[in-house]
């Protein structure tokens, strides 16, 4: 079993595109903070991100930005300029490509849009990945596969064809995937995960195991030895890396099994808690709400009147 693959599955992640900003002269658009993941990419000409964390970024032709927008952010033409707010404009307008400033010289295009997850396990992403990664035009370090992705999407929009939303927005899906197994372990070090595991020989083989059959009855010592190395060892190596220790990440995988099982609503939740490893609807049920907080039959019903 691919661990990295169990974590798309569950994840499902999907690109919407929201639309993009056509700016002449001295423009600025700013957006909420919404939790979402957003991504945009420059089609043409050069603008600022500004984010309150730090200085003015300028993004150039090419260039590719994915946003955390935990805090709100502005695309601009310089940083001077009192931006508009771009829920504002699209409900006004009814339009989602923007066009502002004024001007006559050649404008810049800026396309984007949103990821999409599974809601019930949407949380995964939390220690999965930087708040924000800027990939330039003519950064080589990335990978080759995120360049070719990007340069089909910039392709794709600045000479649309039959079926180009469906074509583009496929392609920023692979993009994410790509760069949550490219980009974001380049910066392993710096953001503890999944993904930083699966960098880690040692660990990975910890990883891969529990994945392979998360329902078995692991114990430290089993991961220890299966690993090479002493239950101190790998729990401090695992904590270090990872986060948390070796038996509390299983938990936590077997319960975001559990939530997409329960959102999905095929199995009965003895069945669902057998899979996981629980031999009885009472002892699944018991560990569940201790988790989250909430029974499996009340998350079920809860998730099931959410929007897809």
């Amino acid at each position: 079993m691919d661990p990295f693959l169990d974590l798309i599955q569950l994840l499902r992640p999907r690109a919407t595109l929201w639309g993009g900003i056509e700016g002449h002269g001295r423009w600025a658009v700013s957006f909420r903070n919404r939790g979402d993941l957003l991504f945009c990419w420059l089609e043409r000409g050069a603008c600022q991100l500004i984010r309150p964390d730090g200085a003015p970024l300028l993004l150039d032709q090419g260039d590719f930005a994915l946003i955390r927008a935990d805090h709100d952010f502005v695309l601009a033409s310089d940083s001077q300029v009192v931006p508009q707010d771009s829920e504002r404009m699209v409900s006004t307008t009814g339009k989602t490509l923007l066009s502002v400033g004024a001007g006559s010289e050649a404008p810049v295009i800026l396309r984007g849009g949103r990821f999409v997850f599974d809601t019930a396990n949407e949380d995964l992403l939390a220690g999965l990945m930087p708040s924000f990664i800027h990939i330039a035009n003519d950064d080589t370090t990335s990978s080759w596969r995120v360049r070719s992705l990007l340069s089909l999407n910039l392709s794709e929009s600045s000479q649309p064809g039959a079926a180009s939303d469906f074509v583009i927005t496929r392609l920023m899906e692979l993009t994410f995937v790509e760069i949550l197994r490219g980009v974001v372990p380049e910066t392993a070090g710096k953001h503890k995960g999944l993904l930083a595991g699966l960098n880690d020989p040692v660990i990975a083989r910890a990883l891969v195991a529990m994945h392979e059959d998360s329902a078995k009855n692991w114990t430290l010592a089993d991961l220890a030895r299966l690993c090479g190395v002493s239950r101190s060892g790998l729990t401090g190596r695992f904590r270090s890396v990872v986060g948390i220790a070796p038996i509390e990440y299983l938990q936590q995988w077997r319960m975001a099994v559990a939530k997409d099982a329960l959102r999905r609503g095929h199995k009965s939740i003895g069945e669902i808690g057998l899979a996981i490893g629980f031999q009885s609807p009472s002892a699944f049920s018991t560990a569940f709400t201790r988790f989250t907080g909430i029974s499996p039959t009340a998350f079920a019903a809860l998730e099931r009147r959410v929007p897809s």
